[in-house]
């Protein structure tokens, strides 16, 4: 408080002691006041008392004031004196005995009109920035996700395990190309029990949690961490997700699978809720009432009546591992080394997790599954065809949890004429035949859409050793050597370089080509040394075709030509192209296809070079008949990305096919034009079997098409068996798998219109008219072709056979030495189906 009596003044300072005494100088008036003299009138004196000081003035004869008061200093505008105390509290330098600079106060501007801040001023700026980043991103992604984490947890309930299973176990109705009913695929598990956790033992519990979700006890129905790695496999194209038992419950439970964030938020909230609602030995029985194993089977009871014929309060540790991998993989469940794989990893992971000891661990011994005889009862669909239907409805999102759980009606392309015809051809087809190693499949495919017309697999119900009902196996499915029904891709290869089908090669027999003797199998398939390609065909003479693969086009883009065509290999089919040796050339050593990829293949030379995708379902609707699947109907040029040279180089494989069908005593149906090829695996003579084995053949085929239907009939042996027909001789192509394909085409055309196949220019510049054809086919058309002339004895060379006569009885040991695969075309003769080492044709 100021206690001057003049403080109120303008003029003076309140505080005389504390302020600055200005340097001396003409007074100067109070900042803001009137000029000297405003105010006053002309002749009038000072102002009276009342009156402002600006508004007095003093007479010149009055003295000046003997005490006049001191002007008092400029102060800088807006700023208040602080207290002194204030600013020896806060450690401040500032004083008001300094003289004061009017120019501090001035803020610098750069050329933009905007402040110069310092650096101090800039920092300060840039925090205060990150500071209300920080908290947007806070709210946004904490405040935000959990208010509403919230509301989403108080809204959703989480489904009983009877709940659940009320809607697994459905039928699946399967219908023919015409809508008529096929049959139904009814689950094995349907009438399942549902377990209390005392009644699943806990070696089950362990390996489930150790195999599906380490961190079961003691997450809270998510784990962040298998979230984060998740992420980063789906960013970096790595496998595993990060679902925990309780999400996989709820995924179930919901039948949901989309691939959405809001589907994963309220499975997050469900999964949360489950596991503050219940404790977790009520969660894993939950989860393994419901959980699908395969074999039809969901919730852990149906399981192990399915794969062990126990009930599961009787499960070991071994047989648990193995339910608990496969819950990853049901679906190939069949398959014996991803069954091995995953039991072995169940295994590992549960030692890790300190549920089983390395010890107890290196005692256990595989668990295989019982066999279970599919019986094809009236209703039911074939069980091969249902198969099928299956691997291509899960290739396609419709996976085997969810293929029971929705009342599905697939709508395939099997045509019931062409399926009904396919099992009459092959019953009378093999009438009298009394091998018991003589095993047969036919296969046939649309060209003008991809859609597989008729399968045959073979029986679906078998004997096993003990007079027991085994489950068949598919031998449509099955790859073999295909013998000389390899040599379209070998003239595809070919044409594409450009080359044409009277180019000519030396067709004589006993020729030796890379340090290895080739053979034809007699007079029959034998050329003269001016051979054309087109009669080397007619003929299946193999030191051409041999020789057109090693010398011109090689053996990758053989195998090219076929995988252009329609042949799958694995992983993705159950093919094998091998180019590691030449025997590729004649369908021997480790090439192997099955017949279904064979009838694929041929509909692309069919449908005039256009590609489509081999396939059983046309469409798949849901219990409320909404469309889940439909198969796209899409065509791609097979061997050239110009659909015109695609339909020429096709066009011309047919020109050769042509010729070869009568050449092996076959006939095409009436008014139909057909081209197709014939092929023979020879067995390989072991030590102590018969002498007729010698000249025995394991494998034969007949693949051929008309322009609306290609059709591949396979008759052999499981693996290199020496097989002999009804007459105690070997067997060709054309004696029981080319009758077979004869009566399908003659059964299933019947009454349909006439067709011819498009004509195209020839490749190299030649006519159609100038492409020379064989007018008599051989007295014998049952003949041998042979890669190689091999020593007697196991592990011989290669051999091959096409249908003109037979070969003699001794053979001629190569020239070449070595007995590497190049040479002798020795398979590994392990796989299922393969020759045992003898690659050939015929």
């Amino acid at each position: 408080m100021n206690d001057d009596p003049h403080g109120g003044w303008p003029g003076q300072d309140p505080d005389p002691a504390r302020r600055p005494q200005r340097p001396a100088g003409p007074p100067r008036r109070p900042a803001g006041g009137p000029p000297p003299g405003y105010g006053q009138r002309p002749g009038q004196g000072p102002q009276g008392p009342g009156q402002a000081p600006w508004q007095r003035q003093q007479s010149p004869q009055q003295p000046p004031p003997q005490h006049p008061r001191p002007q008092r200093p400029r102060v800088a505008p807006q700023q208040e004196p602080d207290l002194i105390t204030h600013h020896e509290h806060n450690g401040t330098e500032q004083r008001y005995d300094e003289p004061y600079d009017d120019q501090q106060y001035v803020q610098e501007t750069g050329e933009d009109g905007k402040p110069i801040l310092t650096a101090a001023q800039r920092k300060k700026r840039k925090w205060r920035r990150v500071r209300r980043v920080l908290l947007a991103l806070f709210c946004l992604f904490v405040v935000i996700p959990g208010i509403a984490f919230v509301i989403t947890y108080f809204a959703v309930d989480v489904p009983s395990p009877q709940a659940v299973a009320a809607t697994q176990g459905q039928a699946v109705t399967y219908y023919y190309a015409d809508n008529t009913e096929m049959g139904k695929d009814v689950p094995k598990g349907g009438n399942r029990h549902i377990l209390t956790p005392e009644q699943i033992p806990d070696i089950v519990k362990k390996a489930v949690i150790a195999t599906e979700d380490a961190s079961f006890e003691t997450n809270s129905g998510f784990d962040v961490g298998g979230i984060l790695r998740a992420v980063y496999n789906q960013v970096t194209a790595g496998k595993g997700g990060g679902s925990t038992i309780s999400q996989q419950y709820i995924k179930v439970a919901s039948g949901d699978d989309e691939s959405s964030l809001s589907r994963k938020w309220t499975e997050l909230a469900k999964s949360f809720k489950m596991n503050q609602t219940y404790e977790k030995k009520d969660i894993i029985s939950a989860y393994l009432n419901i959980i699908y194993f395969g074999r039809g089977a969901y919730g852990i009871e149906s399981a192990a009546q399915a794969f062990f014929g126990k009930p599961a309060g009787e499960l070991n540790a071994s047989e648990a591992a193995l339910l608990a991998g496969l819950i990853q993989q049901p679906g190939r469940s069949e398959n014996p080394k991803v069954a091995t794989e995953r039991w072995t990893v169940a295994l590992n992971r549960m030692v890790e997790n300190k549920f089983l000891s390395a010890a107890d661990r290196a005692n256990l011994q595989f668990p295989t599954p019982i066999e279970q005889a599919d019986k094809q009862q009236a209703g039911v669909v074939n069980p091969f065809i249902r198969d099928k239907v299956k691997e291509e409805l899960a290739a396609n999102g419709i996976t085997g949890d969810i293929y029971y759980t929705r009342g599905y009606k697939v709508h395939t392309t099997i045509d019931p004429k062409a399926q009904a015809a396919a099992e009459q051809a092959i019953a009378d087809g093999m009438k009298g035949q009394n091998d018991e190693n003589m095993l047969n499949a036919l296969v046939a495919v649309d060209p003008k859409t991809g859609g597989v017309k008729a399968y045959y697999g073979g029986p679906s119900i078998v004997k096993g050793p003990n007079g027991q009902e085994l489950k068949g196996r598919d031998w449509a499915n099955t790859p073999q050597n295909p013998g000389s029904s390899m040599k379209p891709f070998d003239l595809t290869a070919y044409l594409k370089l450009g080359k044409g089908l009277n180019s000519t090669f030396d067709g004589s027999n006993n020729r030796e080509i890379g340090g290895r003797k080739i053979r034809n199998a007699g007079p029959g398939s034998t050329c003269s040394q001016q051979c054309t390609v087109s009669e080397a065909m007619q003929r299946s003479a193999n030191t051409v075709f041999y020789d057109m693969v090693y010398s011109v086009t090689k053996q990758g883009p053989v195998a090219q030509a076929a995988k252009e065509a329609g042949v799958k290999p694995a992983p993705d089919g159950t093919a094998e192209l091998f180019t590691g040796d030449n025997n590729i050339s004649l369908g021997g050593g480790q090439t192997v296809i099955s017949p279904e990829d064979m009838a694929a293949a041929y509909a692309t030379f069919a449908g005039d070079g256009q590609r489509r995708d081999k396939h059983f379902v046309v469409k798949v609707t849901n219990s409320q008949d909404e469309t889940a699947y439909s198969a796209p109907e899409e065509a791609n040029p097979a061997f050239s990305d110009d659909s015109g040279k695609s339909k020429q180089i096709a066009g011309n494989v047919t020109e050769a096919l042509k010729g070869v069908v009568p050449f092996s005593k076959l006939k095409c149906p009436n008014g139909h034009e057909c081209a197709g090829k014939t092929g023979t695996q020879q067995h390989t003579y072991r030590g102590g079997e018969p002498a007729w084995a010698k000249d025995a053949n394991s494998q034969t085929w007949m693949v051929g098409y008309t322009p609306s239907i290609s059709a591949a009939v396979w008759v052999g042996g499981d693996g290199d068996k020496a097989l002999k027909g009804k007459n105690g001789k070997p067997i060709f192509g054309s004696t029981i798998a080319g009758p077979i394909w004869q009566k399908f085409l003659s059964l299933y055309l019947t009454g349909k219109p006439g067709e011819r196949f498009d004509k195209v220019k020839m490749i190299g510049g030649d006519d159609t008219s100038t492409i020379p054809s064989t007018q008599t086919p051989p007295e014998d058309n049952e003949d041998t072709n042979e890669t190689g002339t091999p020593p007697s004895g196991p592990s011989s060379g290669p051999s091959s056979r096409n249908e003109e006569e037979q070969p003699p009885s001794s053979h001629t040991p190569p020239t070449s030495s070595g007995n590497n695969e190049e040479e002798n075309g020795n398979g590994n003769g392990n796989g299922p189906g393969r020759g045992g080492g003898r690659g050939g044709n015929g």
